[in-house]
């Protein structure tokens, strides 16, 4: 099917954020736009607000007075679900409760034309569900937007299984005239971004818990080592800590209760505190008048470090050597299992278990085990963890040489895989199961979460950079660590693995 024509008339149930950015992007894609919300006066203020907006681009220069005027005149707020009857799409934006919704649907389809197509912006919903009681199932399917609409580039374009793979591409065409970037996802729990994003909350909490760090230390280094724009902790603040734990337990229930989706017992204390984030002044940080962040927690060193050795190959940490030599370190290079010694310290790139273990395992007394950084040139901070027992001088040196490549040092408990690591390899897993069980295509899964969040790669490129077998051992060491199914690595991945191939392949 082609996209809908320019002139085409498009409604917007819901008045809230999301619906009030839907309906602003539909109005500067040129449609006539309906916009209804049940509380009375909520789509003038919706539309009042809308047009504010375009009103500061205007004032920047973003945008010409006319086209503002143009757009606002293409907006309509409506009372009444009858003024909606000729409407050729509809998206609905409302509470993310499934009664609600399927009487919606229903009492649309009793009021428009049998041609006119039905879409929900439900972030987690089941499509087939939200379908099942209506006559004509095959017309509606899911559009999930992403918040702010009008600014964030992915729409995922989710079938139920009755939705008709014309009206499909009809949408998927006109979020391309509209200038999004579609992707196609199965309607299961989550979807694709919710979903895969749920180990970058769920494993710095769990590290939170287990006292690996505190949230500010855990933050900085998911910004400063791993390349996302905000940390778990500030993050989860903004979004809402009621909203963030409702959808963890809304995928936890779906997927009957597997452990990979366990909502956060501080994050439920949170809650039930009213300690929602920003909103309500009062999160894992506080946002009253003058509140200060907590320091980053950071070791330092006063020693001077000329050389270091080099033995073998450091995988996915070796740019790191290159940092040393670029800031003047001399590197001698010679065969061995893959280690930098400095002093009496050893350095090795973590490969998921603890360093007590690992120590225990090589025979190594003072050893220093690295996190991940997404890109070792450009990282600020790195983490790392130690044995029990190692030398307080061993410890010195290592932390003077990391600091010496210009790196503030960051020492969390001994715990496995770190913390950019552990996430990394979480993400990475998360979206190879995605990939197992056809909830999207490899670039597409890649695409959503570098638009959708905003990660620095996609959590399938991501693997292959580090190298499927580096990853599938620290998902083998991080289940031998907890013995919980939690970790338990993808069947795609160990596949790839025993075939040689990458997960685009």
């Amino acid at each position: 099917m082609d996209p809908l024509k320019c002139n085409a008339a498009v409604a917007v149930v819901g008045a809230g954020a999301m619906g009030a950015g839907i309906a602003q992007v539909v109005a500067q894609a040129g449609h006539p736009v309906r916009l209804l919300d049940q509380s009375p006066g909520a789509a003038a203020r919706a539309v009042a607000t809308i047009d504010q907006r375009l009103a500061r681009q205007v004032a920047k220069g973003r945008l010409d007075e006319a086209s503002r005027q143009a757009i606002h005149g293409r907006l309509q707020p409506v009372e009444h679900l009858h003024e909606l009857r000729d409407s050729a799409l509809v998206i609905e934006a409302i509470a993310e409760n499934l009664a609600a919704k399927q009487q919606l649907f229903a009492e649309l389809e009793a009021l428009c034309t049998d041609d006119c197509i039905l879409a929900s912006n439900t972030s987690s919903l089941s499509i087939t569900a939200l379908a099942a009681g209506l006559r004509r199932p095959q017309r509606l399917l899911g559009l999930h937007f992403f918040n702010p609409a009008p600014l964030m580039a992915l729409v995922e374009v989710v079938p139920g299984l009755a939705s008709d793979p014309g009206i499909v591409q009809c949408l998927h065409q006109t979020l391309l005239d509209w200038g999004k970037q579609p992707v196609r996802a199965r309607s299961t729990p989550g979807f694709i971004v919710n979903r895969v994003a749920r180990p970058f909350y769920g494993e710095s909490l769990r590290l939170l818990q287990e006292g690996a760090a505190d949230c500010a230390t855990l933050d900085a280094l998911l910004r400063e080592a791993g390349g996302f724009a905000m940390g778990t902790f500030e993050l989860t603040d903004l979004i809402g800590q009621d909203i963030n734990d409702r959808v963890t337990c809304s995928i936890y229930e779906a997927y009957y209760a597997d452990p990979r989706f366990q909502p956060s017992l501080i994050q439920q204390e949170l809650v039930a505190a009213g300690h929602l984030g920003r909103k309500s002044g009062q999160g894992f940080y506080s946002y009253a008048e003058g509140a200060q962040r907590p320091p980053i927690q950071q070791l330092h060193s006063n020693a001077k470090i000329s050389d270091c050795v080099l033995e073998g190959d450091l995988a996915w940490a070796m740019p790191l050597v290159q940092r040393l030599e670029q800031r003047g370190i001399q590197v001698l290079r010679r065969d061995g299992p893959g280690l930098l010694r400095v002093g009496d310290a050893v350095l090795v790139p973590s490969d998921g278990r603890l360093a007590s273990q690992r120590a225990r395992d090589s025979g190594q007394g003072n050893l220093v085990l690295l996190d991940l950084a997404a890109d070792y040139q450009q990282a600020t901070r790195l983490a790392i963890s130690c044995n029990a027992g190692i030398q307080p001088h061993a410890l010195d040196q290592a932390v003077a040489l990391l600091q010496q490549a210009g790196l503030q040092v960051s020492r969390l408990s001994d715990t496995p895989a770190l913390a950019v690591l552990r996430t990394v390899a979480m993400l990475a897993n998360e979206a190879a199961d995605a990939l197992l069980q056809g909830v999207a295509s490899a670039a597409d899964i890649d695409l959503a979460m570098r638009l959708g969040v905003n990660y620095p790669l996609g959590p399938l490129a991501w693997a292959e950079r580090l190298g499927l077998g580096h990853l599938l051992q620290v998902l083998e060491n991080l289940q031998g660590a907890y013995g919980e199914d939690r970790y338990r690595p993808s069947l795609l991945l160990r596949r790839r693995v025993a075939e040689g191939r990458n997960l685009h392949d």
